[in-house]
């Protein structure tokens, strides 16, 4: 069924409205970012299902191939590409390794060598319960009992799915959502996804730019229902990849309170929980809370390869209370296991407290921080919005000034135009973003590259200037407080507030103080 549906779609972009118009039953997955149809080829050697893992692959794929074709290098290929469009911490590779190869790091004892327990070995387990109970402020004392360990938290995603949800059956999310998540649920357990559309205008209860309500998860839900789909569990990821956004406490109770009312599963992905990298933002874990609504049915999934530094190891761990839950994803870690001496080392790391909290955070918050500030500032220098958030390695931008007609066709012309300079980033369609013209750019990276690669970006978008009247005068700097107010509105009070706003997205006052004057 699922070949029958790629092979009529025909190739292209598409448009997504035209995909939110088709019934859930008509698109078991949505392929057009996936795959190009029309160099669809049906391999004789595979099943069915071999054939859609054989051309499943991410939206961007043409451009990581370009990448690693042509990966830039400062000496030895100084006009390869840079890579703005993965989402790795490039900045603390010192700290890392070092630690990581301290003698303590070294062990071989004959446990490390041999089959664990599946779902971990308990001295790391309990490592796991001891550091989630510290940086996710448990109320009480986390258990080894409740913890699984796999091979990364894109494991973890393929096995909640496959034992969560029959095949056909649907997982609730909110778009845009990192999109590697399509393939951890689809590829293994034939699960779909139902989408929650979020945009970037504030309506309803909204207070800021794709904010996630309850009513649009409702509606998403019922959507989904009235079209006979069977929906089974909630993906939450906070902070979320890609807009930056850290939910409330008051936000994540009421989302699980949802998934209450419908028996819903809530899978919580905290990935980035250590990656909230300025003093005004504060994250809250499920894990703090002080009471869950339906602790038999949260799930909270956080790996190492984000918070420090280190996705080539791939290690990523569970938390569930439902032992049912937990018996059923460790049958299937015989296949996502994690060597005995990575376990050691992870363990080790772990319970370094002193070491994360004095050296590693102190300065990879700091390192984050500055290369946010540096990548923002030449937004606002273009004339660029985006979402100003303080979480994750990623900064939302809207890019949609430069599509002439606002289709997703123009947006992968756009995409392929800062591929063809030399600088890979990710497109919206990558994330189901339901608004042609949103872009996400990684800024966990060194200096010289950050500065390279912007002069790169500022190419394509000041020849797409060539013509067009200049709209940086009603450009608004989305912040965290201050949401943008319609600039054509002939309200006094909105004009006022959409002053105010540019003056304080604007650095003149910060770069001429009273003590540079002086």
């Amino acid at each position: 069924q699922a070949l029958s549906e790629i092979a009529g779609m025909g190739g292209g972009g598409g448009d997504l409205q035209e995909m939110r118009a088709r019934p859930l039953t008509e698109r078991r997955v949505d392929m057009h970012g996936f795959c190009n149809p029309s160099d669809f080829q049906r391999s004789p050697y595979l099943s069915a299902r071999g054939n859609i893992a054989n051309i499943f692959r991410g939206s961007n794929e043409e451009g990581y191939k370009a990448y690693h074709a042509d990966k830039y290098d400062e000496d030895k290929n100084p006009n390869g590409i840079i890579n703005f469009g993965t989402s790795e911490n490039k900045l603390c590779f010192d700290l890392m390794s070092k630690r990581l190869t301290q003698t303590d790091m070294n062990l071989m004892e004959p446990p490390l060598l041999q089959y664990p327990d599946w779902k971990g070995h308990m001295f790391l387990r309990e490592e796991v319960a001891r550091f989630l109970t510290y940086y996710c402020k448990a109320p009480a004392p986390l258990k080894a009992e409740n913890v699984i360990v796999l091979n990364g938290c894109g494991s973890l995603f393929s096995a909640l799915a496959t034992v969560l949800c029959d095949p056909g059956e649907a997982v609730l999310i909110a778009t845009p959502f990192y999109g590697g998540i399509t393939q951890s649920v689809f590829l293994y357990g034939n699960v779909k996804l139902v989408y929650a559309y979020l945009d970037s205008k504030i309506t309803g209860t909204s207070t800021r730019p794709f904010q996630l309500t309850v009513e649009k998860l409702e509606k998403a839900l019922q959507d989904a229902r009235a079209e006979g789909v069977t929906v089974r569990a909630l993906i939450l990821l906070n902070p979320q990849n890609p807009l930056g956004d850290i939910y409330s406490l008051t936000e994540l109770r009421d989302y699980l309170e949802f998934a209450k009312r419908h028996e819903l599963h809530v899978i919580v992905d905290e990935i980035y929980m250590l990656s909230v990298f300025d003093e005004s933002a504060t994250f809250h874990s499920v894990l703090g809370m002080d009471r869950l609504p339906d602790p038999q049915r949260t799930h909270v999934m956080w790996g190492i390869s984000k918070d420090f530094a280190v996705s080539g190891i791939r290690f990523g761990t569970l938390y569930t209370e439902n032992q049912d839950v937990a018996n059923a994803v460790a049958s299937l870690c015989y296949f996502h296991g994690v060597c005995g001496p990575v376990q050691h080392k992870v363990a080790q790391l772990l319970r370094d407290r002193d070491w994360i909290n004095q050296v590693y955070l102190r300065a990879n918050h700091a390192r984050l921080k500055a290369a946010h500030t540096y990548v923002t500032d030449e937004l606002k220098t273009l004339g660029v919005p985006f979402l100003n958030r303080n979480a994750g390695f990623f900064v939302w931008i809207d890019f949609r000034k430069y599509l002439r007609t606002g289709t997703f066709e123009e947006e992968m012309l756009l995409w392929r135009r800062f591929l063809d300079n030399k600088v890979l980033l990710s497109c919206g369609k990558a994330f189901e973003c339901s608004e042609p013209g949103w872009f996400r750019i990684i800024f966990a990276d060194k200096t010289h590259r950050l500065q390279l690669g912007m002069q790169r970006i500022r190419k394509p978008c000041q020849s797409d200037q060539d013509g067009k009247a200049d709209s940086t005068d009603e450009v608004i700097f989305v912040s965290r407080h201050q949401e943008p107010t319609c600039a054509s509105s002939s309200n006094l009070g909105d004009l006022i507030g959409l002053l105010q706003q540019q003056m304080r997205s604007s650095d003149w006052l910060q770069k001429n103080t009273a003590e540079q004057f002086a």
